[in-house]
């Protein structure tokens, strides 16, 4: 355990949270575990790769599981289990967080609270013509927190036509199959699975170095690695850049705060993001 924190101490009175997904990464379990090891909280986290989310979430209710993170590709898919979705889940339809009250399963979008803090904290220009790859769960929450915050022009990305067509209309963007056309781009925005470290396409980038060279902003929301291929590109010519580091460290605050009812401060957060990404 890193310098300042305690050893975790569990017992049969400890409170279990964890993280489903398909392919699990070790950040949120290191960035948990640390802040409650810091802070005194009888608390342990645990990473799970699942298939079945209907058995998860059965499991949460029988073990009294007090928080779970929601991971591709069951954002969407876990929401006809739950019993009720706060604002930031019901506004999307995509589900990152589970909080356990009593056996009462309530949804949160975590996700999209992290995209508008970074909105604010780089300044980005609503103005920007937004080029946004991807449709699913977290392109719903991206899309949607950029909509709310006052992006009126953009276009969807995405091979999906009819999650891609209903995701654009949901922000009153444009639509497009493929990257190819799409060259004119203030602020490009990667929410697909390239360029994700141990996948088939993890050297791959989401957008043409070109189209890059004439960006404003580039975001990435992949996390791991968190110098992708795009960012890599995009600091190589000299773009601003949002990573997704950014965006899980933000996303994973918010549900340690929804799941202890404690808010750490700036400086241990800091240190459960190094932690976490050793």
């Amino acid at each position: 355990m890193a310098s300042g924190a305690s050893k975790l101490d569990i017992n049969r009175g400890t409170t279990l949270c964890m993280s489903v997904s398909a392919r699990p990464s070790n950040f949120g379990t290191r960035f948990h575990n640390h802040l409650y090891a810091a802070l005194g909280l009888d608390f342990v986290y645990k990473a799970f790769g699942v298939q079945d989310i209907t058995g998860v979430v059965a499991g949460i209710r029988a073990l009294g599981v007090r928080g779970c993170a929601v991971s591709m590709p069951f954002k969407e898919a876990v929401i006809p289990l739950l019993d009720e979705l706060d604002a930031s889940a019901a506004a999307i339809g995509s589900v990152n967080t589970i909080v356990n009250t009593g056996g009462h399963l309530k949804a949160f979008n975590t996700d999209y609270t992290a995209i508008q803090l970074l909105i604010e904290r780089h300044a980005l220009d609503r103005d920007a013509r937004v080029v946004l790859r991807g449709s699913g769960g977290m392109g719903k929450a991206v899309a949607s927190a950029l909509r709310d915050a006052g992006f009126t022009r953009g276009v969807i990305v995405a091979r999906n036509e009819g999650a891609g067509r209903e995701l654009a209309a949901r922000c009153g963007w444009d639509w497009h199959p493929t990257t190819p056309d799409i060259q004119e781009g203030d602020l490009l925005v990667n929410v697909t699975p390239l360029g994700m470290a141990g996948g088939p396409d993890e050297h791959t980038l989401a957008f043409t170095p070109d189209a890059i060279s004439r960006a404003g902003t580039v975001f990435d929301v992949v996390a791991l690695p968190s110098e992708t291929p795009l960012i890599v590109e995009a600091r190589r010519q000299g773009r601003p850049v949002v990573t997704g580091l950014e965006v899980v460290a933000l996303q994973a605050l918010e549900q340690f705060v929804l799941y202890t009812g404690v808010r750490p401060s700036d400086e241990q957060v800091r240190s459960a993001v190094e932690f976490a990404r050793t």
